[in-house]
């Protein structure tokens, strides 16, 4: 609990933290474009100055500066209109596009919305205006935050990342300690039934007793050594795989709804691949059970094996409730159920027992609303 306090906390400050850094960003890049703003204003009312002085000038007078200043100014686009509105010349624009009067016209209309003009007079009575557009550095300042903002977002989506995926190893862990204590829980009693078995046998009770007891302690050790095996990587060995899925079927059959009609067909009897038993029969009876309930315990349930050149084919098909096309993904994640009980493992465990432990594929083959659902697995063969 310490730790998820914690971790929450932390949270909390870096979402804190990071608005601060926004905010700071913001100002400071609002600051220094109104510096900006305001040197080329300046500027452009020096460069009035020195057009005043050209316009007054006469032979004798030195005209070096005002030219110079003038001449310097190469990065904001100017245009020089008269009293009446006509275009005298523009500077710092596209020279070719500059011969259309229309895109003169053009910038001038943006120039007006930017910025208040520059008003020269000359000998009191003639009047010219300079309008000007913010410079291409002004223009570019103007973004920065946006790239800051956005290097700001990839930063918080990288820690948002990470503390998933250590919340999701937290939680994976977790599971993985409450499945191996299960299987040493189910070890204490196992012992104990098979004492009670013994006894059973020196007592002379019925044999058919004996045998059905015997199969369910069985099927008890088989469960706890799948618990064990959880977060582990399992040892795969070259099995029949028709007879690993026969004992599965044949297990939940004799266990199952009578109004159930259950088949079993296979192109071959032997088909050999690298399995882990108990593993892969889990993840058969998962796909039984899911079918019974699709069914509500009453229809047929059909599971064929398919012995093909490079793979083997094992299909588990029900005439059940149907699964929506939208959903045949988002089926196999953690937690995910259409069932009022049940955690929502059983097809996600099973996903990762084939395609992470077996290197194979599960996936709904078809399914139809009202009619049914069909699973498939594709193992390699040997």
């Amino acid at each position: 609990m310490k730790i998820l306090s914690n971790t929450f906390l932390f949270k909390r400050i870096t979402i804190l933290v990071s608005f601060v850094i926004v905010t700071l960003i913001l100002w400071n890049t609002f600051t220094i474009f109104q510096k900006f703003k305001y040197e080329e204003r300046i500027r452009m009312e020096i460069l009035g100055e020195a057009q005043k002085e050209l316009s007054n000038a006469n032979l004798n007078s030195n005209i070096a500066l005002p030219d110079k200043i003038i001449t310097t100014n190469k990065s904001i686009p100017l245009i020089l209109v008269d009293d009446k509105g006509e275009i005298i010349y523009a500077n710092n624009l596209d020279s070719i596009k500059s011969l259309n009067p229309k895109y003169l016209q053009k910038q001038l209309a943006i120039m007006k919305v930017q910025n208040q003009p520059i008003e020269i007079i000359y000998n009191g009575k003639n009047k010219q205006f300079i309008y000007y557009k913010n410079s291409d550095l002004l223009n570019k300042l103007t973004y920065y935050p946006l790239a800051l903002i956005l290097i700001l977002i990839l930063f918080l989506g990288v820690i948002y990342l990470f503390f998933s995926s250590n919340k999701a190893a937290e939680t994976n862990k977790l599971w993985t300690g409450m499945a191996k204590e299960t299987a040493h829980q189910i070890g204490t009693p196992l012992s104990s039934l098979l004492g009670w078995i013994a006894i059973l046998k020196m007592e002379k009770v019925d044999e058919t007793y004996i045998h059905e007891i015997e199969k369910d302690v069985h099927r008890l050790n088989t469960i706890a050594n799948r618990f064990s095996k959880i977060g582990s990587t399992p040892e795969l060995k070259k099995e029949n795989i028709v007879e690993i899925t026969k004992q599965a079927f044949d297990y939940l059959e004799s266990r199952s709804s009578k109004q159930i009609a259950f088949s079993f067909y296979s192109s071959d009897n032997n088909i050999y691949t690298k399995v882990n038993e108990e593993l892969f029969g889990w993840v058969i009876e998962n796909l039984i059970k899911n079918a019974i309930d699709a069914m509500l315990r009453k229809g047929e349930l059909i599971l064929t094996i398919e012995n093909t050149p490079k793979k083997v084919k094992i299909t588990v098909s029900d005439t059940g409730k149907g699964i929506p096309k939208k959903l045949f993904k988002q089926i196999f994640k953690p937690g995910f159920t259409t069932k009022k009980r049940g955690w929502g493992l059983g097809l996600s465990l099973s996903k990762r027992i084939v395609e992470d432990y077996h290197n194979g594929k599960i996936f709904v083959k078809k399914s139809e609303l009202g009619k049914g659902t069909s699973f498939q697995i594709l193992l390699d063969k040997i």
